[in-house]
């Protein structure tokens, strides 16, 4: 196995996860910042009330996103599989 090729690999694997992880992370991400803005503007400082809402936006998100994510995750797998041989060989 050559070092181009497991460069390859790994910048390829390390694609496949931010691509993965992108709309679930947005989706926290813009939820978290909703509510410090609300919890600044209110003064409000409880602990549970920034992580309830992001719990619900990232459950929300896997239902809307799940089917394009594992789609991407299988195409990997399927690539990654399809060419065993040249990792071997």
């Amino acid at each position: 196995m050559s070092t181009e090729l497991i460069l390859r690999l790994a910048q390829d694997s390390v694609y496949t996860i931010l691509i993965v992880i992108a709309p679930v992370a947005g989706v926290a991400l813009i939820v978290g910042l909703i509510v410090s803005i609300f919890q600044a503007t209110t003064q409000i400082q409880e602990q549970t009330l920034a992580f309830v809402p992001k719990i619900v936006a990232v459950f929300l998100s896997l239902l809307i996103f799940g089917a394009w994510m594992l789609q991407h995750v299988v195409e990997f797998a399927q690539n990654l599989l399809g060419n065993l041989s040249q990792y071997i060989g």
